[in-house]
């Protein structure tokens, strides 16, 4: 009985824990994003200074 409940125990945190994990790769992604977009207003804003 008790093999079986730490059984069910752990596909619960595993299926728990799983979103969190792809939530990790979808975060990583917006910030490539948006280092992407600041990386391309810096090089605007560079190649449009007069000096």
């Amino acid at each position: 009985m008790r093999h079986r409940i730490a059984i069910s125990l752990a596909g619960v945190i595993l299926t728990a824990l799983a979103p969190l994990l792809s939530a990790c790769y979808t975060t990583q992604g917006a910030g490539r994003d948006l280092q992407s977009a600041g990386k391309a207003v810096e090089n605007s804003a560079e190649k449009n200074t007069p000096y």
